[in-house]
């Protein structure tokens, strides 16, 4: 007996009753009032705010990192304006299910005088079927619908469902927040940890929250694991340290953030500086990027950002990528911290991006024009006697291999300047 009240008491402690559900599902605000963070939108007089006090919320998208608080936001919009909430998986809903949600969001408007409002959480998820079926009810107003995506939705939404949206951007929480929704579920005995009576140091809370790298749903999930080992009823720093497992950089590499750290990676390089430009490589490699794609991106870089204004820089470039296939990880890092502080360091000019681009330009603009008479390449008697090759200079036999005057582009180019040196 003995040992079941102790296993009761551990349950009570932690939070974690038999069907009860998380303690980060469990924390969820209800009102804006709980809504932690998002200011910007949500702040006095903002304009989602007003909507919502005003029960005038349009079709949005809800665009930001995990544990921003986007499916929150949908819940705490549905009950402040007393909407009826319906969730469709944008993963398994079908255009059937689709249907039977409108007809029956025609049915609530007309009976009970009641808004529908559809979330979907992963909304770049959706198939173009499922997009387009949503489009119809969305502009007639049969149904508000708002979406959740971490994903930069000029990509993941189409053109037609985005134009009748708002986006509205979510940033990752402060670490104010999260350790104020930290303390919030240490003394909520309905939904958090209240009855276990726990005491949390502040440095042990900090240290969550900083470990949760603004996503609300990780610094909860610590806590509640935390919880579930303490051995007391205080939470200190090295009970943190001792029971929570190194959490992976927030970081897809196939989405926004991708990207965005690429660009950093990139615009560090092009600015010159070596301890970004060593920072965002190591956060791309840390966060698990395949280091060829590295290697690929500062190739690029030596002739788009550099050129000749230092021609070593491609080589520098090229023989990280060789060092790299030959060595692996984590040795192979060298050879890439190598190249990244190169091109960091080194002179930098786009002229060949320039010239090369020019060049294009031209052609696109003038077409396939003929090449010169005198450029052009006679190796038989026909061909000479059309006048190919005729009147061309050999610039070795001019004082520094340069024939002064002479031109080589097409007649209808004569003086163009595709390349300038820097």
């Amino acid at each position: 007996m003995k040992h079941e009240e102790s296993l009761f008491a551990h349950a009570v402690r932690s939070g974690r009753l038999p069907g009860k559900p998380p303690l980060a599902d469990r924390m969820r605000p209800t009102t804006i009032e709980e809504y932690l963070g998002q200011g910007h939108l949500l702040g006095q007089g903002r304009f989602l705010e007003r909507a919502i006090r005003d029960d005038r919320v349009p079709s949005m998208i809800l665009w930001g990192p995990p544990g921003s608080g986007k499916t929150s936001l949908g819940r705490v919009i549905a009950g402040q304006t007393k909407a009826e909430l319906v969730q469709f998986s944008a993963v398994l809903g079908t255009i059937a299910e689709l249907r039977a949600i409108v007809d029956e969001a025609k049915r609530r408007r007309a009976e009970l005088g009641r808004r529908t409002i559809v979330f979907v959480d992963e909304i770049h998820r959706f198939n173009k079927a499922q997009q387009d079926a949503f489009l119809p009810h969305v502009e007639a107003g049969t149904i508000v619908l708002v979406g959740a995506t971490t994903e930069n939705p000029s990509f993941a939404v189409n053109a037609a469902l985005l134009s009748r949206c708002k986006v509205f951007r979510l940033d990752p929480l402060a670490d104010a927040d999260l350790v104020a929704l930290l303390r919030r579920a240490l003394a909520d005995s309905a939904r958090g940890l209240g009855a276990a009576h726990l005491e949390a140091d502040d440095d042990a809370l900090a240290a969550i929250a900083k470990d949760a790298r603004g996503d609300a749903r990780r610094a909860l999930t610590t806590l509640e694991m935390v919880a579930d080992h303490v051995q007391s009823t205080r939470i200190d720093l090295a009970t943190v340290q001792a029971a929570h497992a190194h959490q992976p950089l927030l970081y897809d590499k196939t989405g926004d953030e991708h990207y965005n750290v690429v660009s950093a990676f990139i615009k560090s390089m092009r600015g010159s500086d070596p301890d970004a430009a060593i920072y965002w490589m190591m956060r791309m490699l840390e966060a698990g990027d395949e280091p060829l794609f590295v290697a690929r991106r500062m190739i690029i870089f030596a002739s788009e950002d550099i050129g000749n204004a230092d021609s070593q820089a491609l080589v520098v470039a090229n023989a990280a990528d060789q060092a790299f296939r030959r060595l692996g990880m984590p040795e192979g890092i060298y050879p890439l911290a190598h190249a990244a502080l190169y091109l960091a360091t080194a002179p930098k000019s786009n002229a060949v991006k320039n010239a090369w681009q020019a060049a294009k330009a031209a052609i696109e603009e003038h077409g396939a024009l003929p090449v010169p008479l005198k450029l052009r390449n006679a190796p038989t008697k026909l061909m000479k006697d059309e006048g190919y090759g005729k009147d061309y200079k050999y610039p070795h036999d001019y004082e520094g291999g340069v024939v002064a005057g002479e031109t080589y582009l097409p007649d209808a180019l004569s003086g163009a300047k595709f390349y300038e040196k820097k």
